[in-house]
């Protein structure tokens, strides 16, 4: 990977990103179906009055933003690290078969285990994440040649597409297809202070393991032969790293269903502010991520009001042309 020298200091891509993260959440909190003044979202965060129209505040529209934001985050950091593993411009956790094997592990285990909790649920997602990931590489291995990215992205999608119709199999057959469809339509859009504060704390611990190892990763990237050449243990990052990605995207299908696009396109956009390396990529990938994830969620409130459109409608309307650039300019269109 060829690396590029930044025009901006990392510091100002920062502010500036940390500023347009704020921007977003405030927009995000004031505008939807039912519009609210900013005094009226500030008094519901920061005091405890109990005016009309708080509570609505509090335990509808501010959970689902909050959820909105680590969602984002951990897709764009989980994107990235996938991204610097491979070597492959067009990895994303929803291409690559992890959204679409935590989608399958969801559906068996609303089928088998109705009454599971939203913890095993989550586990349930992090196990068919890890069983989609294996078999996109494990395809992808088995002729001579290594992890090509056009390999693995025919990988991907050919398991993903496996996948997916296992879990409308059984949907259908059970009968859940309406509970299965409420999760793989994408979306934050209900979502509670107990489910976030379940899942938070997993994708918070993924993006912060992340950042420990982004010294390793951006070596891992560049040159596997000079990682090793350097004493890292190549075959322990890396395994540490798939558990992360594992980590953040079985806890986003978890919380929001199917995501694609977003471990796409953030972690490009964000290198033509701060270059290649990972040990900035990664903490601008949560800010852009967040705020990226805000502001769909926003335009999906606001489009069609009162009505919702489906998060992962827009995303996907955003993403298909992104990913189309990226394949036309050889992954190369941001560096």
């Amino acid at each position: 990977m060829k690396r590029t020298n930044r025009k901006i200091p990392f510091l100002f891509s920062f502010i500036l990103g940390l500023a347009i993260l704020i921007g977003m959440f405030v927009i995000a909190m004031t505008f939807g179906a039912a519009d609210v003044q900013f005094s009226h979202v500030w008094q519901a965060i920061f005091t405890s009055s109990n005016e009309k129209g708080m509570s609505i505040i509090r335990e509808l529209r501010l959970p689902r933003e909050v959820a909105a934001m680590f969602v984002g985050a951990a897709l764009a950091v989980s994107g990235a690290i996938m991204q610097g593993i491979t070597r492959n411009p067009l990895a994303d956790p929803g291409l690559l078969g992890l959204t679409a094997g935590a989608n399958m592990a969801l559906a068996i285990t609303l089928a088998f285990l109705p009454g599971t909790g939203y913890f095993g649920i989550m586990v349930a997602c992090f196990i068919g994440a890890s069983i989609g990931a294996g078999m996109v590489f494990g395809i992808s291995a088995i002729k001579k040649g290594g992890f090509s990215p056009f390999r693995i992205v025919l990988a991907g999608a050919a398991v993903s597409a496996f996948l997916y119709a296992i879990a409308e199999g059984v949907g259908i057959y059970f009968k859940i297809s309406k509970d299965v469809s409420m999760w793989t339509a994408g979306g934050v859009i209900g979502t509670s202070w107990g489910q976030v504060q379940v899942i938070v704390p997993f994708i918070t611990v993924g993006i912060i393991i992340a950042l420990m190892l982004s010294r390793q990763l951006t070596i891992l990237s560049l040159n596997e032969e000079v990682a090793i050449g350097l004493g890292q243990k190549t075959t322990w990052i890396k395994a540490v790293l798939f558990i992360i990605i594992t980590l953040l995207a079985g806890a986003s299908v978890a919380l929001v269903g199917n995501m694609a696009f977003i471990g796409l396109m953030i972690p490009h956009i964000v290198r033509a502010l701060v270059g290649t390396d990972y040990r900035l990529i990664l903490p601008m990938s949560v800010l852009i991520g967040a705020a990226f994830m805000l502001m769909a969620d926003t335009l999906g409130r606001t489009i069609n009001a009162p009505f919702e459109t489906p998060v992962a409608a827009i995303v996907s309307i955003m993403g298909l042309p992104f990913f189309l650039f990226i394949v036309h300019k050889g992954g190369k269109a941001f560096l």
